[in-house]
């Protein structure tokens, strides 16, 4: 026990040293905390107050909305380049195949609505983003789990082929995860933590359908999948089942906890970049940190946040679309 609490306080000790390097050192320095304190001072109150009345309607907005969060780092920084829909010239971020099953968009533009009336040519989308994810998976709690930094301004940029290149696929190994996330400046440990984000939502079919039924090329399973889900999955989903989705986090799928680390450490992980996290040392021990949620609510926070200064636009670079689906 006392190894494991000393093994805790090391990873949060060593996301903090990192963000605060990054902090000091990067175009992120450039948010703040109510950074629209002056410019529009109900600004994240007008984002609270629609993500919550939605999230209250749709259970599963939590999980789509972190999921856009992520997405949208990981192409050209948090700069709501995934947002902008695809024109006669160039195909954008969004109709990647990664992004297809991506949802949430129409709640974005009503936020940004609201804040345009409110604040014209104030807020930015990519700052909306930002603040749905945290509040809607805050929303249960009924207080927010983490601080969003704000300042980010709107990329003009969304292009397909970056998405297909900086997205990591579900289907990744260990080494490509690792490069993928080094790429962003984030480590193997927020790798980890931010991979506990599937304690919410669902994963389809097609993703994971490969362990179930072709693992080798030979009809067979993945050794590292437990059994009995394996048999609980091919009875959800065919080899060429396109469309089915299932609970990632099966027993806590709606919940925002720890539970995805239980089921982890118990062969459960849905996809094949989950299973992986197991294959490292250095990684399985996060893993095993991570079931305390005290110690994953703590641990996220410094990993979201990371994420969220990854690759910013602030100052005069970019804009503040008029409309979060088109350049202005």
């Amino acid at each position: 026990m006392e190894s494991s609490f000393l093994l805790l306080r090391l990873v949060l000790l060593a996301s903090a040293l990192t963000l605060g390097a990054c902090n000091a050192g990067c175009p992120s320095a450039g948010l703040k905390p109510n950074f629209y304190g002056s410019s529009c001072p109900n600004a994240e109150q007008i984002v609270q107050t629609i993500i919550y009345k939605e999230a209250e309607k749709n259970p599963i907005l939590p999980a789509k909305l972190l999921r856009m969060f992520f997405h949208d780092c990981f192409v050209r920084g948090c700069d709501a380049s995934l947002l902008l829909n695809s024109t006669s010239e160039s195909t954008a971020e969004k109709d990647a195949p990664p992004n297809l099953s991506l949802a949430g968009f129409e709640v974005i533009d009503m936020v940004k609505e609201a804040l345009e009336q409110a604040c014209p040519g104030t807020v930015s989308c990519a700052d909306i983003v930002a603040l749905a994810a945290r509040d809607s998976v805050s929303f249960p709690f009924g207080k927010s789990l983490w601080d969003v930094k704000t300042g980010r301004r709107d990329g003009n940029v969304s292009l397909l082929s970056e998405a297909l290149v900086n997205i990591p696929r579900p289907t990744s190994n260990f080494t490509t995860l690792v490069r993928s996330f080094a790429n962003k400046s984030l480590g193997v440990e927020d790798l980890v933590i931010l991979s506990g984000a599937h304690t919410i939502g669902v994963g389809h079919c097609n993703l994971f359908a490969e362990r179930l039924y072709n693992f080798t090329g030979q009809g067979d399973s993945d050794p590292s999948l437990d059994p009995a889900y394996a048999a609980f999955l091919r009875t959800k989903c065919s080899p060429t089942d396109n469309t089915t989705t299932v609970i990632m986090d099966p027993g806590s799928g709606l919940k925002f906890d720890s539970h995805y680390y239980v089921n982890l450490k118990q062969n459960k992980g849905l996809f094949q970049s989950d299973a992986v996290l197991l294959t490292d040392g250095a990684a399985s021990k996060v893993v095993d940190a991570m079931v305390d949620f005290g110690a994953f609510i703590a641990a996220f926070r410094n990993s979201i946040t990371k994420m969220g200064d990854v690759g910013v636009l602030t100052g005069k670079e970019g804009e503040i679309r008029k409309h979060c689906r088109f350049v202005n």
